[in-house]
């Protein structure tokens, strides 16, 4: 039984105590696959997510030819033991330029970006494509660095679908930026030593940019001849979690991520929320559960620097003005800037824009206010299938949430709350 099209959260009336499991990092989850595919051997990720948009590189890694198993994980529903067969940088299939191989990315951008650069090691002809959102979001930059280290990448506007054109490893050196979205970046520097490739990151505070060190972080400990690897928690998806303390409930994230490689396991830390938070400098996605938590602060929050969220899965900067208006809350927003007003708050429709994010963060709302009723919540399977699961599932491993279809007003639970 599929999750209803609208569902509405209860709050909760009395405070709770509990330590949720969270899936593991997709961002990890993603460059560990690349990684595994470009080692020399057999390498086993452990923890790693098993979400839409991992599901969709693991496919894609199998259309390339590359021997890919998937086994359960007992203590995570939604990860999975994932043991990739690597080919010291080779990948065994490629189309023709006549009949280029296709690989469908969905949504995903990072498979998408991080597909693109993987192809060019390859020998043949790749079409890469997606979900028509996906054929609107950035790749320009990332094609221009591609084509500066000498690949030949066939786009009507530097945009999916596009042609790639294997030339295998050619060393030589390229400029990317990273102004649109550090993707392109982490991309590139996850073929580079494969490649032979010179990558020089261009961009505001580019060396310090988030996203872009964990790649670097993972590319240096990672077993390139084969071996395991341990995905950590997913900390963005675990945000959720931590931002039910804020309605003053005792609730924990277990085995909370300390390597320093994702900047949303600092989420805690900001609660509660302090006068300004950056997107660039302080944050990555869970800002946007911040955002949503802001109509409940002692004094207006500014959250800055909100640009690459733009070009996400959706354009996020409006939605979240928008949906958190139609609450009641008041929010202005000036350039990539919104500010978020200490608001009374009442129940509303929330339109999701198939972004599993916005559908998470307005479900946080709804432990608080009555009457918030999400739209399309099934578009969590792109990062956390078993999200509403753990909402509705009993303390100390869940929230203990009554979760309602909105439609027939019958309460839900287990199955029926798993996004497929």
């Amino acid at each position: 039984m599929p999750l209803p099209d609208l569902i509405e959260i209860i709050p909760l009336v009395q405070s709770v105590r509990a330590e949720i499991t969270v899936p593991g990092s997709k961002s990890i989850t993603n460059r560990a696959l690349i990684l595994a595919a470009l080692s020399n051997g057999e390498t086993v990720l452990r923890g790693a997510l098993w979400s839409e948009d991992t599901q969709v590189m693991t496919e894609c890694l199998r259309e390339l030819g590359f021997l890919v198993n998937v086994a359960d994980d007992s203590d995570e529903p939604c990860n999975r033991t994932i043991t990739v067969c690597g080919h010291a940088g080779k990948i065994p299939r490629g189309g023709t330029a006549e009949q280029p191989l296709e690989l469908f990315v969905g949504n995903a951008g990072t498979a998408a970006r991080f597909l693109a650069a993987f192809l060019c090691l390859g020998e043949g002809v790749y079409r890469l494509h997606g979900v028509p959102r996906m054929h609107e979001r950035p790749q320009a930059a990332l094609f221009t660095a591609l084509r500066q280290l000498g690949y030949r990448i066939d786009s009507e506007n530097d945009k999916l679908p596009a042609l790639i054109c294997g030339g295998g490893p050619r060393a030589s050196s390229c400029r990317v930026s990273v102004a649109e979205s550090s993707q392109f970046a982490s991309a590139l520097l996850l073929g580079a030593r494969v490649g032979g490739w010179t990558v020089e990151v261009e961009g505001a505070n580019a060396d310090e940019l988030p996203y872009v060190e964990m790649t670097r972080a993972l590319v240096k400990v990672f077993p390139a001849s084969g071996g395991e690897f341990q995905i950590e928690p997913d900390a963005s998806g675990g945000s959720y979690f931590w931002a039910a303390t804020m309605f003053a409930h005792d609730v924990r994230v277990a085995h909370w991520p300390d390597s320093g490689w994702q900047i949303d396991a600092e989420f805690a830390k900001f609660q509660p929320l302090p006068e300004s938070i950056s997107r660039q400098r302080d944050l990555g996605d869970s800002i946007m559960t911040a955002i949503v938590l802001g109509p409940f602060a002692e004094r207006p929050t500014c959250f800055t620097a909100l640009g690459r969220l733009r070009v996400q899965e959706c354009e996020r900067v409006a939605a979240l003005r928008t949906e958190l208006t139609k609450c009641g809350a008041k929010v202005v927003e000036e350039g990539d800037t919104l500010t978020v007003h200490p608001s009374p708050l009442h129940g509303a429709e929330i339109e999701t824009y198939n972004d599993h994010r916005m559908a998470m963060c307005f479900a946080v709302l709804g432990l608080k206010v009555p009457g918030i009723r999400i739209r399309n919540p099934a578009c969590v399977k792109k990062t956390f299938p078993n999200f509403f699961q753990k909402f509705a599932a009993p303390t100390p491993h869940g929230l203990g949430a009554t979760i309602l279809d909105a439609r027939t007003r019958q309460s839900l639970s287990g199955d029926a709350l798993f996004a497929d």
